[in-house]
C-alpha cells in the first residue's frame, strides 16, 4: 500500500484556500482527508469530538506538547490549537493524502518535523483582486480588511519557502493543478527507494548471468 502525501496549504486571507480544500475533498473523497486539529476550547453546538476537533483540557494538550505528539501548535485567544501527529500518520499509512490548512508559522514547524511534506501557497492573481475578494465578503470592516492586507504583505516575504505557488484565478483549474502536484509526489525518488533497490539487485544478478 502506497504512503499518502502530507499536504500543507497556506495562503493569503481571501485567496480562496478554504474553497479549494472543500472542492478537492468533494471531487476526490477517497483520496483526501482534512486534518483534524486538537484544541482546548469548548465544543460549539453541533461539533463532534474526533470529527471537527479533538477537544482536550489544557493539561492534556500541554502533555501532548511535552511528549512530541503534535506536528505544530499555537496559542490563540487563550486556547491551544495543534495538529496531532498520530492521527496524521494513521491516515498517511492508509494511503490518504492529508491536507493541513494552516498558517505560515505552523507550516514551517511541520516542514521541520516532516521534510517530505508538500507545501502549497495560494494567492489570487493580483493584490487588487485580493482586496476585491476581501471587500466582496461583506463581513469585515475596512480596518479589518486593511489589517489583512498588511498581514498579506508580510506573508509575501516568506512564501518562497513553499514548494509551489497556486494562482487561484479559477477554482476548478486550481483544484486540478493541486491534485496533479499531489499525485506526482508518489514518483519522487525519495519515495521509490524500495523499487530502485529491487531493480538494482535484479540488474546485478542479470549482469552475473543469473536467470530469474
Amino acid at each position: 500500500m502506497k504512503q499518502g502525501t502530507l499536504v500543507i496549504l497556506s495562503g493569503f486571507s481571501g485567496s480562496g484556500k478554504g474553497t479549494l480544500v472543500h472542492r478537492l475533498l468533494e471531487k476526490y473523497p477517497d483520496e483526501y482527508c482534512l486534518s483534524v486539529s486538537a484544541t482546548t476550547r469548548s465544543p460549539r453546538e453541533g461539533e463532534v469530538d474526533g470529527k471537527d476537533y479533538f477537544f482536550k483540557t489544557n493539561e492534556e494538550f500541554e502533555r501532548m506538547i511535552v511528549n512530541g505528539e503534535l506536528l505544530e501548535h499555537a496559542g490563540y485567544v487563550n486556547h491551544y490549537y495543534g495538529t496531532p501527529k498520530e492521527w496524521v500518520m494513521e491516515q498517511l499509512a492508509q494511503s490518504k493524502n492529508v491536507i493541513l490548512e494552516i498558517e505560515m508559522q505552523g507550516a514551517m514547524a511541520v516542514r521541520e518535523k516532516f521534510p517530505e511534506a508538500l507545501l502549497l501557497f495560494v494567492t489570487p492573481p493580483s493584490a487588487e483582486e485580493l482586496k476585491a475578494r476581501l471587500i466582496g465578503r461583506n463581513t469585515e470592516t475596512e480596518d479589518v480588511i486593511m489589517s489583512r492586507l498588511a498581514r498579506a504583505s508580510e506573508e509575501a516575504d516568506g512564501c518562497d519557502a513553499y514548494d509551489y505557488l497556486i494562482v487561484n484565478d479559477s477554482i476548478e483549474e486550481s483544484v486540478t493543478l493541486i491534485h496533479s502536484l499531489i499525485s506526482m509526489q508518489t514518483y519522487r525518488m525519495s519515495r521509490q527507494q524500495e523499487l530502485i533497490r529491487e531493480i538494482r539487485n535484479d540488474l546485478i544478478d542479470l549482469a552475473k548471468g543469473v536467470s530469474k
